[in-house]
């Protein structure tokens, strides 16, 4: 070995511990970097530099050299990617806690209001009732005139009522369907029919301008409100509880007569009193009553041999009761943290 040759044989064994001397006491990555473009640099780096001095030797020389440089080389980028990837891992351990849970994607879930709406439709279901639907928009005939609205009765007003022209509207009730249903099949007829309802509410608690409600209609011969409080008691023993107390209040529809509103123990405080049912210990579920002779007269039904009930609820305040929430507005908030306890499984 020639002089030379065996003097840049020292140097690349002096760079090499003085690299490993600097990067064992590196504390940063950003240093590590620094460190690697000081020593392996393509135009700059001090092995590359020696690398460049070859051209001057002879053939033997360079193989010598080349060969060594080419370990120094290899050992200092070996030591660069340890002490990197210790750093790495250090810095990830410090910045995160590895013992916490790991986050679970939501995955989706029916909404409580489409539960509900779903479990009522099967109740009824049970007792002989087919699921129909019908349209939003709706012409003032069948939202009012058919179900014996009087031409002056405040809810044709447009404080209560979103119309969308003269004489169409978003309908204020899923009654319209009643009518439509009557028109096209002769009884007996058993039918829940859920959907979207419009009305001019304001936001509160207990109130919203768009909500869900379910309503229900049977017709047929000797149909009486005996029948009607049996069918309302068998849905809220299967639904809330089997010993829940039921009441009907005489109230007015109309489309209905006689009518009445239905109450339920409240399931919030069972009884006791509370906000939501205003200090009660009753939640009111729905309106019902027998159909009213003129309803069934305008659908083509033949009153004198048929009598008929209807109800309707509010899945909205159902839903509520079923799950203890005190405010409406909970259900349009597309809370997820609300949704994920609905999802099965979790």
């Amino acid at each position: 070995m020639s002089g030379a040759s065996a003097d840049l044989v020292a140097a690349l064994a002096a760079l090499r511990a003085e690299a490993e001397a600097l990067v064992g006491a590196a504390t940063e990555r950003d240093v590590l970097q620094r460190l690697r473009t000081e020593y392996l640099g393509r135009k700059a780096g001090r092995v590359t530099a020696i690398l460049h001095d070859l051209t001057s030797l002879d053939l033997e020389a360079r193989k010598v050299v080349g060969q060594a440089a080419n370990k120094a080389k290899a050992a200092i980028e070996a030591l660069l990617d340890a002490a990197d990837a210790a750093l790495a891992a250090r810095t990830l351990s410090a910045a995160a806690d590895l013992t916490m849970p790991s986050r679970h994607a939501f995955r989706g879930a029916l909404h409580p209001v489409t539960l509900v709406v779903d479990e009522i439709c099967g109740i009824f279901r049970d007792l002989g009732f087919t699921r129909v639907t019908g349209p939003e928009a709706e012409t003032e005939q069948y939202n009012f005139t058919k179900l014996n609205f009087p031409p002056g009765h405040p809810a044709l007003d447009l404080h209560d009522t979103m119309y969308l022209g003269p004489g169409t509207l978003l309908r204020t009730h899923t009654s319209p369907v009643q009518v439509r249903t009557l028109e096209a099949y002769q009884p007996p007829v058993r039918v829940t029919i859920p959907g979207l309802c419009y009305r001019r509410d304001a936001w509160d608690a207990s109130h919203a301008p768009v909500f869900s409600q379910i309503e229900g209609l049977a017709v047929d011969e000797g149909v009486s409100f005996v029948d009607l409080k049996a069918a309302i008691g068998y849905f809220a023993r299967r639904f809330f509880a089997p010993g829940v107390k039921v009441r009907f209040r005489p109230s007015f529809f109309p489309f209905t007569e006689p009518s009445a509103e239905v109450d339920v123990e409240c399931q919030i405080c069972h009884g006791v009193g509370c906000p939501v049912c205003k200090g009660t210990g009753w939640s009111e579920i729905m309106g019902a009553g027998m159909v009213d002779p003129a309803v069934l007269e305008a659908c083509g039904v033949d009153a004198e041999r048929y009598t008929g009930y209807a109800f309707g609820m509010g899945p909205g305040r159902i839903a509520m009761q079923r799950y203890g929430l005190s405010d409406i507005r909970m259900l349009y908030d597309a809370d997820v943290r609300l949704h994920a306890q609905f999802v099965e499984g979790r």
